[in-house]
Order: structure tokens, then C-alpha cells, then sequence
């Protein structure tokens, strides 16, 4: 820690970064959004300037759309924190004597602390199978924020009828209109009571929205969480000071914010709180710096990086704070935390325009220019054919560097994956829809095998048994459609990257290419390395009067010779093996050439 500078009242600074570590244990909170717990028992990342953010704007309504795990609630715990008139009648000021917010601008925030009243309400968890169990969550929700608040069940400041329906909501005995305008009615009561305008906070609104559209009950969702918010943001009238919201993206088709003209939603590609969600490269920095692992940060960088919110380059908090949890393992953390439903809807049912587009992803360098919606609709996802592209940027699985103009969803943009993380979660759909196609695991690692090893005869016999059993002729009618289904078949070759595609070398273009992964090596035994493998696709569409097998094999050869006489693998060094493969319909010729070191 040479380089962590102690700033007092548990802060530590490194670069232009803040670490609150009240309990000085360096426990990180993995799994804890509460900001009063992570501020007094684990180290917090110092994000409080996102509270004067949201003080200085002139939006009424802010809705946040980041990906999930990135820091919405612990964000939306800390504003409330800071904002809130607390109930319990203890202060919340000395966790913020620290931290930037409580300096910045001369103290001017100081006087914000503690003295408004707020609603707190988290949806995270409002995912059931039907929409009466939905229902129930959501007023029991309601419910209990009432009860947290339950000094208005006998406020002078409101009258009989109004400490009435306190009670029914509180009790959960109110009707469907009363829950509805559940919402609307505590902002007046807690105004009428205080004398000043209510904060709203609502977190991982959507989340009902996603079960509701998995589980077949997304109107009932969508109508009342319509009525539920709007009612409070755009009908509450003097009862509102303002409301942040969170989610993963935008329901807009639908028409939850449709008569909300006064809602600001900041989505990743806006500037304006780029900042406030996930790490910095300076908050990586000195947290590395302060753990005692400075020497991890490339790796760090290499596997969680690669984010652009803004203009800001942004990690994967949850990502991090596992990897130095877990004895700085590398790994896939973030992915692991949910469901990848978009991810596999691109890759396991994908028609090949759609595959091609995900196999130039896994390309070095790899991205795909598409335009991105941020009101794109869950079920657009089967029929418009960028809708996935937007539903994958959103929900964190793509990102990219083109953030001008963000409103503007005719702009096409150069998307790509983050990083090593994302990529694996690719590459494990991959590898799983390709499984399938050979006929199992046991079939894939046999076509493997025989790659690796040049066993000919084998890889001929494996892939003449995957065009049987996996591919209809209909969908062989291209050497496209046959590069896709061999390239798809190349990902998780032990001890081998990802397979690289139509790249320039020597005098033209290699079909495709293995290479050995250095930082996962797996040679066979009796092998003192990995081969380089190209391969080179050619297909006949008719076969004639001549011997199938004959012209098969002549055009294999062809192939094979291509890569002699076009240098394809010249540079490669080490042993080269090469693959000429021809295609008709469903049948296959496979010839291969190894040359030594």
C-alpha cells in the first residue's frame, strides 16, 4: 500500500479514487447492495457524487438503465441514506463525513443531508410464475414501506379517511384500486406530514416486467405498473420533489412511461452520470493498490474491463470484487449470477446471418455495426432483427465506443464484447449449440481429437456423421453455411483460441485457423506442442455423371494446395497442419498435410 494515501475517518485515496473502509477489515461487500451495512462493515468505492448529480439536475424523473450487478441499488440505497428525514430518528451524516459528496463544492450538499422524506421500494425480487403472485409481492412490497413509515397512522396532518386507507394498504387489506394508487397517496400523506416534497425511489422496476413477459402475464404487469408509477410521478402534483428509478432497460412500446413527459432516462451511451455505475480505471487502481495486489491490475483489465458508459471507460464491479475475493482467480463471475437467455437466443437458435454476426464478435479485434433502440421491447427479440443487438447492449453482453447522440436509433454503431468474461459466456453457448449439432460431447471431443491429432479417416467419418444427423440439405447451400458449421465446431477445441476466420495472410485469405492459447495450454501426451491448423472449405454443388468420391477428393486436394501455394500458414512457425475439406450436400472428402518444425 506505498501508494494509498490515508485521508482520515477510514478513507483511503489513491489517484484521483476514494476507498471508505470505516471497519479497516478491507472486507468486500460481495452480495451487499445496503449502503448503510457496506459503509460500516465493508469497503466502499466512493460513488457519492452520484447524490449531486441528482440534486442538480433539472430532470423531474430519472430512470437509469445499466446492466444488473453494475451498482444501481447500492446507489439507490446510498441516495436514500443521504436524502432521507430517517424515521428511526438517527442520522445517517457521520457514514458521509468522508466521502467526496460531503466536500464537493465547498459543503454546499451538507445541508441536503437528511431532511427530506423518501420511499424506498426494490422490485428485484418480484419474479413469480403468475400474475397474482406478482400482484401479492408487489402490495406486500407497498405494504411494508407503509409500515416503515407508520407514524402517519396517527399524524394530525391527515384526516380520518386518509388514516383509513393507511391502515388497509399497511394491513393488506386494501382493493386493486387502492394498491394502484398506493403510491400516488403515501407521497401526499408523507408531504402533508412533513411539509416538503417527497423522493421517490424505486429499484429494478423492470424486474416484474421480465417475469411477467417469461412467465405469459405481461399485460396485467405492464397496465398496472403503469398506473402505480405514473400515477405517483406524473399525477403527484406539489406531494413529489423528484424520483429516481432504476432497471436493466426501458419499457417504452408498452407504454409504462408513455404520459411521463417529465422522465429523463439515462441509458450507457449518455455522458451525464457515466461515471456513477461500475469502476473506474482509477477506482480499480487503488482498489487493487489498497488489497495489497497491484501487480493483478493488467489481468484485472484484460478480464473486466472494457465497458464504455459515456465517455468513461468502466469495469464490471461485481466481476472485480469476486476476482479479489476469490484469491484473484479469473473467471467468469457476473454471467454466473443469471440466466444468459439473450445470449442464447443469439447463438442456439440463430439462423447464419445472425450466427456470422456472433462468430465475428469472437474475433480478435470482432465487432458488428448495428443500430441500438433503448425502448426496444422483450418480445421484439424473435422478429426484428436488431432488437437482439439492443437487448444484448443493455443488458450488458455487448458495449461499444460510438456514443454520440444517443437518442438517435437510426445511427449504427460499432458494437463489441467487453471482454474475457463476456467472451467466455459466448463461447460456452457456442460450444453447447455445437455439442448438439455433433450428436453429444463425446461426439464433439472425438471430432476434436482427430483435428488435433491429423487422424483423417476419423475427422472424414465425424463430420460425414454430424451433415447426417444435424444439418438439413436446405441449409447446405452455400459454402457460407458450411464455413458456419465447421467454424462452430472448431470453438473449445482443447488447448486452442477461438477459431479465426478470413483473414488476410500470405497472398489471400485462410478459410480458418487455430492457434494454441497460451494462456490455456492442453497438449496431448507424446507432444511437445500444439500444430497450427488451417483449413481451407471448397463445395461442389452437383456431383454429375463422375464418382462422387473422386471429384470430392480432387476438389479436397484443391483446397489442400491452396493453402501451400497461397502461404497461408508460412509465418506460423512450429508444425503447421493443413486441412483441404470438400462438401456436396451431405457428403464430405478430407485430406490433411503436417509439416514439421
Amino acid at each position: 500500500m506505498t501508494n494509498v494515501g490515508r485521508c482520515g475517518n477510514g478513507v483511503f485515496c489513491h489517484g484521483g479514487a476514494r476507498i471508505l473502509d470505516l471497519s479497516g477489515d478491507r472486507r468486500l461487500p460481495i452480495g451487499d447492495d445496503g449502503f448503510e451495512r457496506v459503509a460500516s462493515r465493508s469497503l466502499f468505492i466512493d460513488k457519492s457524487l452520484l447524490i449531486a448529480d441528482v440534486l442538480s439536475g433539472n430532470s423531474l424523473a430519472t430512470l437509469f438503465c445499466r446492466p444488473r450487478r453494475f451498482g444501481k441499488t447500492l446507489g439507490m440505497t446510498m441516495l436514500k441514506s443521504f436524502l432521507e428525514l430517517p424515521p428511526d430518528g438517527v442520522s445517517r451524516a457521520p457514514l458521509f463525513e468522508g466521502l467526496t459528496i460531503w466536500d464537493a463544492e465547498g459543503g454546499r450538499y451538507r445541508v441536503e443531508q437528511g431532511i427530506r422524506p423518501v420511499i424506498y421500494i426494490s422490485l428485484n425480487d418480484v419474479k413469480k410464475a403468475t400474475w397474482e403472485q406478482a400482484y401479492e409481492a408487489i402490495a406486500g412490497k407497498i405494504a411494508a414501506e407503509y409500515e416503515r413509515h407508520g407514524y402517519l397512522a396517527s399524524s394530525d396532518a391527515l384526516s380520518p379517511a386518509q388514516r383509513s386507507h393507511f391502515e388497509r394498504i399497511r394491513a393488506l387489506q386494501g382493493s386493486r384500486n387502492d394498491v394502484e394508487s398506493s403510491l400516488r397517496l403515501l407521497c401526499s400523506y408523507l408531504q402533508a406530514h412533513h411539509g416538503r416534497g417527497v423522493v421517490v425511489l424505486i429499484d429494478e422496476y423492470d424486474a416484474p416486467v421480465m417475469a411477467a413477459h417469461e412467465r405469459g402475464y405481461y399485460r396485467e404487469g405492464v397496465d398496472f405498473l403503469k398506473g402505480w408509477l405514473t400515477g405517483a410521478i406524473k399525477d403527484g402534483g406539489a406531494a413529489l420533489d423528484f424520483a429516481c428509478l432504476t432497471g436493466v432497460q426501458r419499457v417504452a412500446k408498452e407504454s409504462i412511461f408513455s404520459d411521463l413527459n417529465n422522465l429523463t432516462v439515462d441509458t450507457a451511451l449518455d455522458r451525464h452520470f457515466d461515471e456513477r455505475f461500475g469502476f473506474t480505471e482509477e477506482e480499480v487502481a487503488a482498489l487493487a493498490e489498497y488489497l495489497g495486489h497491484p501487480h493483478r491490475y493488467e489481468e484485472v483489465k484484460a478480464w473486466y474491463d472494457g465497458y464504455r458508459f459515456g465517455d468513461v471507460d468502466i469495469y464490471n464491479p461485481w466481476s472485480v470484487l469476486n476476482y479479489f475475493g476469490n484469491y484473484c482467480e479469473p473467471g467468469v463471475y457476473w454471467a454466473n449470477t443469471a440466466t444468459n437467455t439473450v445470449v442464447g437466443d443469439a447463438v442456439k437458435s440463430s439462423d447464419n446471418d445472425t450466427l456470422r454476426d456472433v462468430f465475428a464478435l469472437m474475433q480478435p479485434g470482432g465487432q458488428v455495426c448495428k443500430p441500438l433502440d433503448m425502448g426496444v421491447v422483450f418480445s421484439e427479440s424473435g422478429e426484428r432483427s436488431n432488437a437482439l443487438w439492443s437487448l444484448l447492449y443493455l443488458a450488458g453482453y455487448l458495449t461499444t465506443d460510438d456514443v454520440a447522440n444517443p437518442s438517435n436509433r437510426r445511427i449504427r454503431r460499432n458494437l463489441r464484447l467487453p471482454n474475457r468474461e463476456v467472451a467466455e459466456v459466448f463461447r460456452t453457448e457456442i460450444v453447447e449449440r455445437f455439442e448438439r449439432e455433433a450428436g453429444g460431447q463425446e461426439r464433439l471431443d472425438a471430432f476434436h481429437r482427430a483435428l488435433v491429432c491429423g487422424d483423417v479417416g476419423a475427422l472424414q467419418t465425424e463430420l460425414s456423421r454430424i451433415l447426417m444427423i444435424s444439418a438439413s440439405c436446405r441449409d447446405l447451400i452455400s459454402e457460407n453455411s458450411y464455413h458456419m458449421l465447421v467454424m462452430g465446431l472448431l470453438f473449445g477445441v482443447p488447448g486452442y483460441g477461438d477459431p479465426v476466420s478470413n483473414r488476410e495472410e500470405g497472398r489471400g485469405y485462410f478459410d480458418l485457423r487455430l492457434e494454441a492459447d497460451p494462456d490455456f495450454p492442453c497438449v496431448p501426451s507424446g507432444r511437445e506442442s500444439l500444430p497450427v491448423i488451417t483449413l481451407e472449405l471448397k463445395v461442389m454443388k452437383a456431383m454429375g455423371n463422375e464418382n462422387p468420391d473422386t471429384r470430392l477428393e480432387i476438389l479436397a486436394n484443391e483446397a489442400l494446395e491452396q493453402i501451400e501455394d497461397r502461404a497461408y500458414d508460412e509465418r506460423a512457425g512450429g508444425e503447421r497442419l493443413r486441412y483441404g475439406i470438400a462438401f456436396c450436400g451431405k457428403e464430405v472428402s478430407v485430406v490433411s498435410q503436417l509439416l514439421g518444425n
